[in-house]
This record gives C-alpha cells, structure tokens and sequence, in this order.
C-alpha cells in the first residue's frame, strides 16, 4: 500500500507543477518578472542561453529542497514529492526546449497529434511578442482546438 501512496504523491506533484507552471507563466514571467522572459519572446541575437532560462532555477529549487530534506530526515513524501517535481522540469525540457524550440536539433517531426497540438499552441503563445494579450501558457495541458487542429492535419 505504501508504494501506491508513494507513486500517487509522486503523479500528484508532477500534475500539480503543470499547474504552478501555468500560473508562474501567465502571472510572473509575463508579469512583473517579464524582463527575465522577454528575450524568450523577443530574441535579438542568436545565443544558445537565455535570461529566461533563470527560471529553469527557481522551479528546481523546490524539488532540489524536498529530495534533500526528504533523504536526510527518511520523508517518503518528501522525496517522492521531490521527484514529481524533478520529473516534471525534466519533461519541460525535453519538451519546452528540446522538442519545441530545438534548442538541441533532434526530433524534427512528429506524427503524434498530441506533440503536434503541443507545438501549436506554443507557437500561438509566442505569436505574442509582449506580455500582453497572451495565450496558451500551459506546456502539456492545451486548449482542445490545438489537438482538432492536429487531428484534422493527420486525416489529409
């Protein structure tokens, strides 16, 4: 039983942090920490590292905090907690940087309506060159119409 406790606090963690990523997306980074996100949006010159990538920082500390503290003091919770989030950031990698921006050129295509409508709506957030009037700020959960819109360009 506990290891099912576990893998459920584990998977809550991982879905809660799609949420806190939402909401830090929406209300910080295109709110008064802008200044660190605009050159994601606005890039002027071509670098590999951006200002944005702070943020890959402060969204480990927590998961970083909860393994530690986890492991030292013996917290099941703590770690599994921990490893939700350490997942989840390395899924936002993977996907965020690697798949959609090919900040690494690999996985240039995909036949997966999912990972389609995944690049679409993050094709329509950054259609928004300021912080203002913006869309789409999930990275795994996207609006229906995304997935309609990849489904219908499978079917031709």
């Amino acid at each position: 039983m506990t290891i099912i406790i576990n893998i459920l606090i584990l998977l809550a963690a991982f879905v809660s942090m799609e949420c806190v990523a939402w909401f830090a997306h929406k209300y910080i980074m295109h709110g008064f920490a802008w200044f660190l996100h605009k050159d994601h949006h606005q890039k002027k010159i071509e670098s590999f590292f951006e200002k944005n990538d702070f943020f890959f920082l402060v969204f480990a500390i927590p998961g970083i905090l909860a393994l530690l503290f986890g492991c030292l003091y013996g917290i099941d919770s703590l770690i599994m907690i921990g490893t939700g989030i350490t997942l989840y950031g390395f899924t936002y990698f993977f996907v965020h940087d690697i798949f959609i921006h090919r900040r690494i050129k690999i996985f240039k295509n995909s036949y997966s309506a999912y990972l389609r409508a995944i690049r679409k709506a993050h094709k329509m957030h950054h259609k928004h060159l300021d912080k203002h009037n913006g869309e789409s700020f999930g990275m795994l959960w996207v609006s229906i119409k995304y997935f309609k819109e990849a489904l219908k360009s499978n079917s031709k």
